[in-house]
């Protein structure tokens, strides 16, 4: 293939990525055509296999991941970006300990179809358990409605359970409170909602749990979240990074577009 050819397609193909409204890094199976988009997220609750680099294809993809993590922002240019450009079809990405690379962590697959965005976990290893993958399809598409936040929440916490959840003023009660989203299962998200600019405190309690008690039942707490007016944004809920304790849990926001 000629060099003038391969720049017109890694073009073509930034090209068709930026249409979807969203920063992306180049991908590291580039160019081709058909594509679609991907990121991962580090949620393994093990200290001993953490942190971790992800290898796609063989190709750097993510380095020295913590517990909440995320690619393809771990990697140097544009550090900015939210998903990189893969090609379809069936993929791997296989993590590494970064403090030994010569220590496979987990190998978790997945497959990719045209224009569509994914998220890929990393998931378990608590005490050296098996770290599995979990895959998210993400709706970036769909633009937020004017001057607003698009807005989902993402429960990874298997420990928390099915959960009722709050997008409220750092102060306001919880009995009187309407839930941005009731019920949603482990490894289950929310329906995308359009939320107001503004800085949020979030928080989660059981699914079901009475108005009067919902103060005393918060599982998740995380203050001070800033959304941004024509955004897209994902929280994650998630157990303490070395596995099932005792709540709080944790809560990570990622930026969607």
């Amino acid at each position: 293939m000629s060099t003038r050819l391969k720049i017109a397609l890694v073009v073509a193909a930034l090209g068709v990525a930026a249409a979807c409204g969203t920063k992306d890094a180049p991908g590291p199976l580039e160019p081709c055509t058909p594509f679609g988009r991907v990121r991962f997220v580090n949620l393994i609750t093990d200290a001993a296999q953490n942190p971790v680099n992800a290898l796609l294809e063989d190709v750097p993809f993510g380095v020295n991941l913590a517990y909440g993590g995320t690619t393809p922002a771990s990697l140097p240019a544009p550090s900015t970006a939210l998903y990189s450009a893969v090609c379809a079809g069936d993929r791997t990405i296989v993590l590494q300990r970064t403090a030994n690379t010569s220590v496979t962590v987990a190998s978790l697959p997945f497959t990719v179809a045209e224009n569509t965005d994914y998220t890929v976990f990393a998931t378990g290893g608590t005490a050296g358990g098996q770290v599995i993958g979990f895959v998210s399809t993400d709706d970036n598409a769909t633009a937020p409605a004017a001057g607003q936040t698009r807005l989902r929440v993402r429960n990874m916490s298997p420990s928390a359970g099915a959960i009722d959840v709050f997008l409220t003023t750092a102060t306001a009660d919880l009995a009187t409170a309407t839930p941005i989203a009731t019920n949603i299962a482990h490894q289950a998200a929310s329906p995308y909602v359009n939320i107001a600019p503004g800085t949020y405190r979030f928080r989660a309690v059981p699914a079901g749990t009475a108005p009067a008690s919902r103060n005393a039942s918060v599982t998740i707490d995380v203050s001070g979240i800033t959304l941004a007016a024509n955004t897209g944004r994902t929280i994650v809920t998630a157990d303490n990074a070395t596995g099932p304790s005792a709540p709080p849990f944790r809560a990570f926001v990622y930026s969607d577009r």
